[in-house]
């Protein structure tokens, strides 16, 4: 059977038409991942398409996928999936920048933060956030990369770049690729040596918090710093 062309159908069926209409966010899931994709293939409509895509997968694992990952899937070449992922860095950016320029003066700010930052990754990084007096985030940097361990985060590299920003405080942070939100003993070994090491220069380690896509865990909150 021949597909039946987006152009020939209602105003009310066509994801830019409706987004006019309607406005975007009236737009399911299948209409705005079309919109992206520009076009369908010989036997689907881009709509169409696109319900068969998330059928496949659901919208956080394609945040999450690689280009090569996108481009095993039907009807999706290079093009498409460099689209499609450009559209969910964006939108990741986007949050990034909101949560960065306030105050980190809550477990909630810097939970969010880093929520946002490393919920998509498949493998652990370390990341540093340096603060001034007010609290303001003047500097963030990754130390880590892969399996966070006691050999791979470097104490001494953190205040380094502490000294260098002129920070009085510090907020660090990793992923659980897997989900998992409880702390590791490594992870606790980690914390108390960066808060020991941060004692004895005048440093403060705020919080030390964990994210994954399930949400993030904080040390402090926990009464664990």
């Amino acid at each position: 059977m021949k597909k039946l062309s987006i152009k020939n159908w209602t105003v009310e069926e066509r994801p830019r038409e409706k987004s006019l209409e309607k406005g975007v966010s009236s737009l399911n899931d299948a209409e705005l991942l079309a919109i992206l994709m520009g076009s369908g293939n010989r036997d689907l409509s881009a709509v169409d398409l696109a319900r068969v895509i998330l059928t496949k997968m659901s919208l956080e694992e394609i945040a999450k996928a690689s280009i090569q990952e996108l481009c095993e899937l039907p009807g999706i070449g290079l093009a498409k999936a460099t689209t499609i992922l450009a559209a969910f860095e964006l939108a990741k950016r986007k949050n990034e920048r909101y949560y960065k320029k306030q105050l980190f003066n809550s477990v909630e700010t810097a939970g969010l933060f880093f929520k946002n930052k490393l919920q998509d990754l498949d493998h652990e990084q370390f990341w540093v956030v340096y603060l001034n007096n007010a609290n303001e985030c003047i500097h963030e940097a990754m130390i880590g990369k892969g399996g966070i361990s006691s050999s791979s985060v470097d104490p001494r590299i953190i205040f380094k770049i502490a000294l260098e920003h002129s920070a009085t405080s510090i907020i660090i942070a990793h992923n659980h690729p897997a989900g998992s939100l409880e702390p590791s003993k490594n992870d606790m070994s980690i914390t108390q040596k960066i808060k020991q090491m941060g004692i004895l220069m005048d440093i403060r380690l705020l919080d030390h918090i964990i994210a994954s896509k399930f949400g993030y865990y904080s040390f402090l909150e926990s009464g664990k710093l």
